[in-house]
């Protein structure tokens, strides 16, 4: 074939195109229901509806989305209860410090927000390890189930503080786990300081969760491993300069709240915190985040039991 005639032909080829139409789906409103229960707690309850991407993120906009005049039951197989729905600025008289605790709000601040939730003070439905809780939400005339068990807690070996090799006053908190090799087993893992740089004041009112504080035992089925974890508390403090963000301070006081959940509820966890960390990356590959909602609503009703350690930040 000539040149000439082989170079129009390529041409020819490269010239051919076709109009492609890709249906992408609007926006479609959902319920979203944002459930936990832990041993010793009340169950807690929030109810929302999903927002379009490009909708308002204000303070105002996310606390309107917040849902109220449902019938919210739990029922653990011996007692069924009617949740109360509650809100944080108009309280019954001496509840603002259990409701305050549930919802990670300093008893100060209640008032502040209009934020609705809810959940009970009959301690007959509060969490037990071994329990099993059905979640029945019926809203705008449809009606959405789940249920989550407590699982038996795993106790922590040890918990100990550990330097960063580049420096003798800052390092990670660090524990010692045996897994079950018998189950499926999952975690997460919280964090507050009682006080730092010698001060006996508290400074965290509430528990918080590190980068990605979730992980199961699919690699480390059965075994004794050790772990650490940064300090999140530092991870968005302008007063601290970069580099020493993550780390916990020589002196600090520690209480570790690791918590066990069951598949349905990690898989949830884990996928939302991956969802969250990648947020924003054109390169990041797409998360569709599970649930264990039945009826058509997202989200999940969780349930976790706790074990708590102190640490001592010293070597």
């Amino acid at each position: 074939m000539p040149k000439i005639v082989y170079l129009l032909f390529v041409f020819g080829l490269l010239g051919c195109t076709k109009e492609v139409n890709i249906d992408i789906p609007g926006f479609q409103e959902m319920l979203v229901i944002d459930g936990s229960i832990e041993t010793g707690m009340p169950p807690i309850i929030f109810i929302s509806k999903s927002k379009d991407i490009y909708a308002s993120t204000n303070l105002n906009a996310f606390l309107n989305g917040f849902q109220t005049g449902a019938i919210v039951t739990v029922n653990n197989g011996t007692s069924s209860v009617v949740l109360d729905e509650i809100c944080a600025d108009n309280l019954p008289p001496g509840t603002e410090t259990i409701v305050a605790d549930l919802l990670g709000i300093p008893v100060s601040e209640l008032p502040n927000y209009h934020l609705c939730a809810y959940t009970t003070f009959n301690t007959s439905i509060w969490g037990e390890v071994g329990k099993t809780y059905a979640l029945e939400v019926t809203f705008e005339g449809k009606t959405y189930t789940s249920s989550t068990k407590i699982e038996n807690p795993t106790n922590l070996n040890s918990v100990f503080w550990q330097t960063d090799k580049n420096y003798s006053d800052r390092g990670y908190s660090w524990a010692n786990l045996s897994d079950n090799p018998s189950q499926y087993d999952a975690y997460k893992w919280e964090v507050k300081r009682l006080n730092t740089y010698g001060n006996s004041t508290p400074i965290d009112t509430k528990f918080t969760t590190t980068f990605n504080p979730v992980f199961d035992d699919e690699f480390m089925n059965g075994k004794t491993f050790n772990f650490f974890y940064e300090n999140p508390m530092t991870s968005s403090d302008d007063n601290i300069p970069s580099d020493y963000r993550g780390y916990f301070l020589l002196n600090d006081t520690v209480v570790i709240k690791l918590s066990k959940m069951e598949r349905k509820v990690y898989e949830f966890m884990e996928k939302k915190y991956v969802q969250m960390g990648t947020a924003g990356n054109p390169f990041a590959t797409p998360t569709n985040v599970t649930t264990n909602i039945t009826g058509g609503a997202i989200g999940v009703w969780a349930g976790y039991s706790p074990t708590y350690d102190t640490l001592i930040c010293k070597p």
